[in-house]
């Protein structure tokens, strides 16, 4: 009997043990480090910029790569990610870089709950964070409104279009009152829904082609004023 007590023992130990070791990547900082140690420090002269996001940002890469080639533009997101994963990263996949700029579009991952429930609140003070380490370390910083969203496919009944209206309110106005740019995609992009239409994005969450192309000119020009 006292034997077989060790044995559960010894298995519940273990299986909490893999759990704790797969648990340990958590904000998967593993994704971009080997990338991140191949780039080095910018040229002389290179206005580099940090796109830090999630899927809407790794999938330009896949949509429309003629955006970031023959540019000082470096892609750090990851798909699925909400923004407490974003800031455990921010250091090694943005600070550790020295750009003059990054990009933020993050929240749209904890409104659908990704990493568990999480109030605007929470977000807000997420994103207010990576702006201050940016700004804290020379770097000016461009908050991108949250993309409309009438429905996730992966959490239908969620009816986040409101908490992204208002969400995206606290991030112009702590934008305009911290020297950040705010990049309003979100106008660019809604539909009569307050949705993602079809023909920006087929599963009304992730923009496809055309959806990026609405996008680029928007992102071209807050860098370049940022840069300003």
């Amino acid at each position: 009997m006292r034997r077989l007590k060790i044995l559960l023992l010894s298995a519940m130990f273990g299986s909490t043990l893999a759990t704790n070791l797969m648990g340990q990547d958590w904000p998967n900082l593993k994704a971009f480090e080997a990338d991140n140690a191949a780039i080095g420090p910018p040229k002389e002269g290179e206005n580099r910029v940090v796109f830090m996001g999630n899927s809407i940002t790794i999938g330009w890469l896949e949509a429309r790569p003629d955006f970031f080639k023959g540019k000082p533009y470096i892609n750090r997101g990851i798909s699925g990610q909400t923004t407490p994963q974003m800031l455990v990263r921010f250091r090694q996949d943005v600070l550790d870089l020295s750009p003059k700029v990054v990009v933020l579009l993050a929240g749209t991952n904890d409104i659908a709950g990704n990493t568990g429930p999480s109030s605007l609140k929470m977000i807000m003070d997420n994103i207010r964070s990576m702006a201050e380490l940016a700004k804290t370390n020379g770097i000016k910083v461009v908050l991108c409104s949250v993309l409309p969203v009438y429905d996730y496919p992966w959490k239908p009944g969620l009816e986040p279009a409101e908490k992204i209206i208002r969400l995206n309110k606290m991030i112009k106005e702590y934008a305009l009152a911290n020297d950040c740019q705010y990049l309003d995609y979100f106008s660019a992009l809604v539909d009569d829904r307050n949705g993602l239409p079809k023909k920006y994005a087929e599963d009304g969450v992730h923009p496809n082609g055309e959806g990026y192309r609405v996008m680029e000119p928007l992102v071209t020009e807050a860098i370049t004023t940022a840069l300003e």
